[in-house]
Parts: C-alpha cells; sequence; structure tokens
C-alpha cells in the first residue's frame, strides 16, 4: 500500500509551533516507518531538518517549493498543489495529520482531528484562524473514508459539532517518547544547578495563550503562597513559547507582585524536557480544553506529581494517576497545591499510579493502530 501524509505543520524550530500537532506528526512519521509491514510513504513536508534515521527506504520525503511555513501560502498549496501532485502519483490512500484533507483530490482521505477547540472555545482564538479551521475541518471530516480522533473528547465533539457518524470516527491516542521516564536523583539535581533553576518548583509546559488558563494558574498560585506556609519556598516555572493573546499573562504577575517566584523560560528543546518535568517538584496544567494533553503523560511518564484541570481530555489521559481540580474554580487549584505539599503518601501515591498511567500511552501503539486503520480502509473501499 502507498501512502501520501501531508506533515506540512511539521516543525523543527526552537519555537512554540515544534510542540502540539508538529510534535504528533513528528513522532508518528518516526514510529509508523518502524512499524510498517510492506506499507510505502510518500511525505509532503517543509522542514529542512526532518530526516528520521534508517527509514529512508519507508518514508520518502517530499518537500515543496512553494513557502508553506506562511499559512495562507499552506492553505492554498493544500488545496491546489497537493490534489494536482496527488492525481500524478499511485497513490493508494491520503492521510492528513492536522484537520484537513486536500477538497479536490479523488483519493481516499483519513484525517486525524486533534480538537475542536475553534469551535467550542472561539473566543480563544483569533478570527482568521477559527474561520479557517472550522470550515477546511468540517469539510474534510465530511470527506474522509475515515476521522481518527485523538481522544474520546475529540470523537464526541466531531458528532456533536460537526454531525460526524460515530462508526466513522476511531479513536487512536497519542503516545509518550520512550525518553521520558524517571532520572536518576543525581543527574536531576546537576541538571538543575546546570539551569540554575530554583531547588524546589512548580512547572508548566505549553503554548502561552488562552486556552491554558494561565491566569487561573498565576493567580492560584499567588493565593496558595499567601495562605500556605509550604507554598513559600516554592517558585512556579511557565514554560512555552509564545502564541496569542498572552500579554495579560505576564501583566497579571506584575499586579500580583510575582516577578521573582515567577519564570519565563520560553520555548524549551525536546531533549531538555525529561529533565525539567523530573526536576519539577509538581507538574501543573489548568487547561480549559485539549484535545489530548500530551504534557500531562509526559510529566506521569518521568515520575512527576500531576494536578490537572478536569478537562475532558485530561480525564482520559491521567485517570486516577494526578490530582484533579475543576478548571474554572481557582480554590480548587489551591486545595490541591496545599493537599500535595502537605506531607503524607500522597506524593508517592501519586508517583506510582502516574507511571503505571503513562505506560498505557507510546507511539509504537499509535503507529500499530493508524496502520490498522489503513489496512482497513483498504479492505473495505
Amino acid at each position: 500500500m502507498h501512502i501520501a501524509v501531508n506533515a506540512q505543520l511539521l516543525n523543527t524550530e526552537a519555537s512554540y509551533r515544534s510542540a502540539g500537532v508538529s510534535n504528533y506528526s513528528r513522532n508518528l512519521l518516526t514510529a509508523l516507518a518502524k512499524e510498517a509491514d510492506g506499507q510505502q510513504f510518500t511525505i509532503f513536508v517543509n522542514d529542512p531538518n526532518f530526516a528520521p534515521d534508517s527509514v529512508e527506504a519507508v518514508l520518502s520525503l517530499r518537500r515543496s517549493r512553494w513557502p508553506v511555513q506562511q499559512p495562507l501560502v499552506r492553505i492554498a498549496w493544500e488545496q491546489t498543489a497537493l490534489p494536482l501532485a496527488l492525481a500524478g502519483m499511485d497513490v493508494d490512500l491520503m492521510h492528513g495529520l492536522v484537520n484537513v484533507l486536500p477538497l479536490a483530490s479523488h483519493v481516499p482521505g483519513v484525517v486525524t482531528v486533534h480538537d475542536l477547540s475553534f469551535v467550542r472555545m472561539p473566543e480563544k482564538l483569533p478570527p482568521a484562524k477559527r474561520f479557517y479551521l472550522a470550515r477546511l475541518c468540517a469539510a474534510s471530516v465530511s470527506k474522509a473514508r475515515q476521522v481518527i480522533a485523538v481522544s474520546r473528547q475529540t470523537a464526541d465533539d466531531l458528532v456533536s459539532c460537526f454531525g460526524v457518524d460515530a462508526g466513522k470516527i476511531e479513536v487512536v491516542y497519542n503516545g509518550v517518547a520512550g525518553d521520558f521516564h524517571p532520572g536518576v536523583a543525581a543527574e536531576t539535581e546537576a541538571f538543575r544547578l546546570a539551569k540554575g533553576l530554583p531547588a524546589r518548583f512548580l512547572f508548566y509546559l505549553g503554548t502561552l495563550e488562552p486556552r491554558k488558563n494561565l491566569l487561573r494558574l498565576i493567580d492560584g498560585y499567588a493565593r496558595w503562597r499567601e495562605n500556605d506556609p509550604a507554598g513559600g519556598g516554592v517558585a512556579l516555572i511557565v514554560a512555552g513559547g509564545k502564541g496569542w493573546y498572552y500579554n495579560e499573562i505576564f501583566r497579571l504577575v506584575r499586579e500580583r507582585g510575582l516577578e521573582s517566584a515567577v519564570r519565563f523560560p520560553g520555548f524549551i528543546p525536546g531533549a531538555e524536557l525529561p529533565h525539567w518535568y523530573r526536576a519539577a517538584e509538581a507538574f501543573v496544567y489548568p487547561s480549559l480544553f485539549e484535545g489530548f494533553g500530551l504534557p500531562v503523560a509526559e510529566a506521569m511518564a518521568c515520575g512527576t506529581p500531576v494536578i490537572c484541570s478536569d478537562a475532558a481530555s485530561l480525564l482520559e489521559v491521567a485517570g486516577d494517576g494526578a490530582l484533579i481540580f475543576p478548571a474554572q474554580e481557582t480554590a480548587g487549584l489551591v486545595d490541591a497545591l496545599s493537599r500535595l505539599f502537605a506531607g503524607g503518601s500522597l506524593r508517592r501515591e501519586l508517583v506510582q499510579a502516574g507511571l503505571a498511567r503513562a505506560r498505557r500511552f507510546t507511539w509504537e501503539q499509535t503507529a500499530r493502530e493508524t496502520l490498522a486503520l489503513y489496512k482497513d480502509i483498504a479492505q473495505r473501499h
């Protein structure tokens, strides 16, 4: 079977663009190449540095001359140049890795949908972005032979928001890379000292944008420090690239007088991430809405206690491996922090439960389930 894959949003630059859907694209393609059983892949990719080791015989990379790193150009390429390219190829299936298929192509398609935040929370995104995503995603899932949802939350949203037949949707969870595992205490301490990190800190990782609920995180952290003696010696590190509508985050830090307690290191390279998780006292993820919530799984895999919101997809990922608080309630976040830092056995219990939970999510499993879906589509059509 010959499968074409649109991976134009795969990005290896040191910015928020290499997180999220880019991380999914990179890890899935690498795992697909290793798990492939006679399948051949043509990957449409723009990033000049993506060249996974030892998979050239399976993944044929095809780079466009169009400057598709520009969103409007990429949209035009997907709907004009890509269908033309597919028409001249002997391709059995087209996989759009991020929400969209080439609508004019006659090649059978499968599309991965990561979340419908642009429908569920439109006020959190720039207008042009939500318009493009909503229109083309709705048309793509209608056209697709099969839709991959990265969580049950996303699958349910596809049914309720776009009217997609539930039988057309397959839930295939994201994975956690093998680099994310508990470390050696001495190595973690050496990393902390080398980076000049606080002796004790809470850690958040994700794009700085409204959907991540960072105003509540900062407010809850401030209240915890004010009312719980345990909070006074614990810093907060808010890591991740700047997305959109992020100035309010920095303003609130200044208003609460937290400039010396809250750090913003910006984007963190993927190779360093396991060390950051391991060095933290806890990982805190207050997001209002997620498609999957990979940082929660990564933190648990590293043996770091997790506090996260009750967003539906995060409950799917975390299960009993994290402390959960209502996303809209600052008091719930403060209470979770107080419970975790009160001593006793809770920390140890969370670590063990989190490790067990994280083992459910591997990119190898993601690739195997995706390949099985390809074969099923070929047999049925």
